[in-house]
């Protein structure tokens, strides 16, 4: 097991005139060695570069979005580094850990857990904000201060919470099929129950819909962009995009929310509109 604190790097690939890579390292939040994949544009040998976070959903880790979206080719033409962390501790030993699939245990959902035993090591949050992109902007040629974030259904809802709990630290946001509204549906709830506990009360700190509803201006005046596929097997039950739609129009906040016909919660509805994600945030990483 690495107890370096500093990313050590695993492999190297040559990808659109940049390179993709991947990197362990020990993790003091977490308490546990973590992994997480950038792709570096060409541009990155000239110096930092602007980048964009992609939070992966349930049942991936670091390398699902690089070996699976097709994002490289137009993030080289862009000069957008891209990082890909992994979604959750691993190697705990808590028991049912593993059990990603039915959101009863394991998966990180980008929050801080305050129930034990999950306290003690499920600390995506505070290892995402505090530790994991202070060392990209250390240890890579990434300008931190022009950082953008988009995630994919739990990793969409990471994404969309992130940025609303942290103001500022983002210059740009959006989601494909992201989990809107978890404090209203089964995923959720298996997963606010066991991190945060019983009390409901304090799942909206933790829920998107109800931290746009209280914004006093928009966060993001330039807007926010999320697609969501109508055949999705999980858009009814899950996701519930309607309740993001309606606190946006609460706060004032710009919304585009893209429904398309025929496309599933899948990475080939990711590979289709990904690239207008990265040019929506690429609009606002240049600025």
């Amino acid at each position: 097991m690495t107890t370096s604190r500093e990313p050590e790097q695993l492999s190297e690939q040559a990808c659109f005139g940049g390179a993709q890579r991947f990197y362990r390292h020990f993790s003091e939040e977490i308490g546990l060695p973590m992994r997480f994949g950038i792709f570096l544009p060409p541009q990155a040998q000239q110096g930092p570069v602007p980048a964009l976070m992609f939070l992966a959903g349930l049942t991936c880790n670091e390398e699902t979005f690089a070996i699976k979206a097709g994002a490289q080719r137009r993030a080289a033409e862009l000069g957008l580094a891209l990082i890909t962390p992994d979604t959750s501790p691993r190697g705990a030993g808590l028991q049912g850990e593993a059990d990603h699939w039915d959101f009863g245990v394991g998966a990180g959902f980008y929050l801080d857990a305050t129930e034990p035993p999950w306290s003690g090591h499920w600390r995506m949050e505070s290892y995402l904000m505090q530790e994991l992109i202070p060392l990209i902007g250390r240890c890579l040629p990434v300008d931190a201060t022009r950082l953008g974030v988009f995630g994919h259904s739990m990793g969409g809802h990471g994404a969309l919470t992130l940025a609303l709990r942290h103001p500022g630290r983002f210059r740009s946001l959006s989601a494909l099929a992201p989990i809107c509204a978890p404090s209203q549906c089964p995923w959720g709830h298996n997963a606010f129950n066991r991190y945060l506990g019983l009390d409901t009360t304090t799942w909206a700190a933790h829920d998107a819909s109800a931290l746009m509803a209280t914004q006093r201006e928009a966060p993001y005046p330039a807007g926010i962009l999320i697609d969501q596929g109508l055949n999705d097997q999980f858009l009814a039950e899950q996701l519930h995009p309607e309740a993001f739609e309606a606190a946006c129009a609460t706060a004032g906040q710009p919304l585009t929310l893209r429904r398309h016909a025929g496309y599933d919660h899948g990475y080939y509805f990711i590979q289709t509109f990904v690239a207008d994600h990265l040019e929506h945030h690429h609009r606002e990483l240049s600025a």
